[in-house]
């Protein structure tokens, strides 16, 4: 049995973030309770109507995507913008190229994809995205998110020929991506990826504020926006704005 990794977070030691713990954990069973769209581990696209318009301009954010991976072996490591994934990969064969993280917008890297980013305002609720690449022979081990706050969107963009080999599991769902083409999952879930192919894999990777009525909504407005005050959130986007530092200096040289 592999194990699952719980998150990417620290597990609470002191007093106050056992207390803490204990209330996200409280939001996190009141979110199930009360979610708009129910609490399965994978929706169905046609809930999120925004989620069709993606769809439809894949050619834009795909043209914006093939300007991007000119300078892919430029791009950063997961773990190196945000440290807490080290506990599912280490290497290089995750990259990112960041748009918005937990809120933050990235003036730089939005500049690069107008058309995207513009789609990107669009989304309800958005609260992170970036172009999540996987190398060839990537495997990301079962893990799942630290909070159920928030749902996430994959839209295909580079998907390998082979894409029986190239997959995701949520829970028990085994899931292809397909070019244009999006999936809406609740990471909470124990979920896998491995792309067990000799190309590239790149997808659209959009976290969003999950739907749910009174009192969810609110409980989870307040800690979405707590959270975008912790040191893992900032920690992240000062790691984000030294790596644009350097690549756009290097780039202009």
């Amino acid at each position: 049995m592999p194990q699952v990794y719980k998150g990417t977070l620290k597990k609470p030691r002191t007093i106050g973030e056992k207390i803490t713990q204990a209330f996200v954990d409280f939001v996190e069973e009141v979110n199930a309770r009360f979610s708009v769209h129910g609490n399965p581990p994978v929706y169905d696209v046609n809930l999120f109507p925004w989620a069709k318009k993606l769809e439809e301009n894949y050619p834009l954010i795909r043209k914006e995507l093939d300007t991007v991976l000119a300078y892919k072996d430029d791009l950063p490591a997961f773990h190196e913008i945000t440290p807490e994934v080290a506990t599912i990969t280490q290497d290089k064969q995750w990259k990112t190229f960041m748009f918005c993280g937990y809120g933050r917008w990235s003036e730089a890297n939005t500049r690069q994809c107008p058309e995207t980013t513009r789609l990107l305002r669009e989304i309800p609720g958005i609260k992170t995205a970036f172009f999540s690449i996987l190398e060839p022979g990537k495997y990301i081990p079962p893990h799942r998110g630290p909070y159920n706050g928030v749902l996430r969107l994959h839209l295909g963009l580079i998907v390998p020929k082979d894409r029986e080999n190239c997959w995701i599991r949520v829970h028990d769902q085994k899931l292809h991506w397909e070019e244009g083409k999006a999936i809406i999952f609740d990471d909470c879930f124990e979920h896998e990826v491995h792309n067990n192919t000799n190309e590239t894999r790149v997808v659209l990777f959009v976290d969003f504020v999950r739907p749910t009525y009174f009192p969810a909504n609110v409980l989870n407005w307040l800690l979405l926006n707590v959270a975008y005050f912790s040191s893992y959130v900032t920690e992240a986007e000062q790691n984000e704005k030294a790596w644009e530092k350097q690549f756009y200096e290097k780039v202009k040289a």
